[in-house]
């Protein structure tokens, strides 16, 4: 994992998994994505039953992509370009921009500080990777196109009251917040929890650009297999393949 600008770090069966970029407002650039995806493996294959997601200091959950140098964020959003069976909580402390307003979208729980702030700027600045489409299926849709069509910030009250958020609490206590749902979910029956986060994410409406990343990732999973290196050595070689399933 890229150790140095995505942590994990486990208790009691609670991953915390930070994003830990303090200086850059924890924008996200190739190596965070890179992190966020060992990340979500490392979840997936621990005890660890839930996690919580947040950003290192006060002033960011993150300010988005970096814009100096770009991930491809599809490819690490949970659910789209890595399956995570396992329940997300985001813990957001100060500004959450762009493509980590994404992110949180993919939880399924927030906690935000009173005095954090959503914004998602992509119209004012000319670009656009269209996960954020997205977000109509999880707050009502003329708010969501003030968001992301108007580009004003959103307060953390204003994201609890339209049903984003779960719960505001005061700065200083976001992590609490999330630490009393997390210490909850541990304790309950985790295959009834990986089974209704599976359900109700197969009831969700998906947006154009998410069904594309979670296409291109089932087609990675063939493309980068030992079955695909087998078939074309077994068809230079003029054998028939064996095939492992891998």
């Amino acid at each position: 994992m890229s150790a140095n600008v995505v942590s994990y770090e486990s208790q009691d069966g609670i991953a915390v998994i930070t994003i830990n970029r303090p200086d850059k407002r924890n924008a996200f650039n190739p190596a965070v994505g890179e992190g966020f995806r060992a990340a979500w493996q490392r979840l997936n294959e621990s005890d660890d039953r839930v996690a919580i997601i947040t950003g290192a200091g006060d002033r960011a959950f993150s300010a988005g992509a970096d814009v100096g140098d770009p991930a491809e964020n599809w490819s690490f959003m949970p659910g789209v370009g890595v399956e995570v069976k396992k329940p997300l909580i985001a813990a957001v402390n100060g500004w959450c921009v762009g493509i980590a307003v994404v992110l949180v979208q993919f939880c399924d729980l927030c906690v935000m500080a009173e005095d954090a702030r959503l914004s998602y700027p992509e119209a004012q600045l000319g670009f656009c990777g269209g996960l954020i489409s997205s977000i109509v299926s999880r707050m009502p849709h003329k708010i969501a196109m003030e968001l992301i069509l108007v580009g004003e910030p959103m307060t953390a009250q204003r994201a609890y009251e339209v049903g984003f958020v779960n719960k505001v609490v005061p700065a200083g206590e976001v992590m609490s917040a999330a630490m009393a749902y997390a210490a909850i979910l541990a304790r309950n029956a985790p295959l009834v929890v990986e089974l209704l986060k599976d359900f109700s994410g197969q009831c969700l409406p998906k947006g154009p650009a998410e069904l594309s990343g979670i296409a291109r990732t089932a087609l990675a999973r063939v493309s980068e297999s030992a079955d695909q290196q087998e078939g074309r050595l077994a068809f230079r070689e003029k054998r028939k393949p064996v095939f492992t399933g891998r």
